[in-house]
């Protein structure tokens, strides 16, 4: 199985996404019963978040 994404550092954003892991709220929770497919579909969805994330607050210095 796919291990957990969790840098053990949980700040959730206005929307309910961890600055840690970039999972929303709803896919930590899902993450202990989720099968390896739909693990997959969550770091993928994760690893969007943390680009968009990063190119939105990237310094332009």
């Amino acid at each position: 199985m796919t291990a957990s994404p969790c840098v053990r550092n949980c700040c959730l954003n206005e929307n309910d996404i961890c600055l840690g892991c970039f999972r929303s709220l709803s896919e930590i929770v899902a993450w202990n019963e989720a099968d390896a497919a739909k693990r997959r579909a969550i770091l993928d969805h994760a690893e969007k978040r943390r680009r968009a994330h990063e190119m939105k607050y990237k310094n332009p210095f």
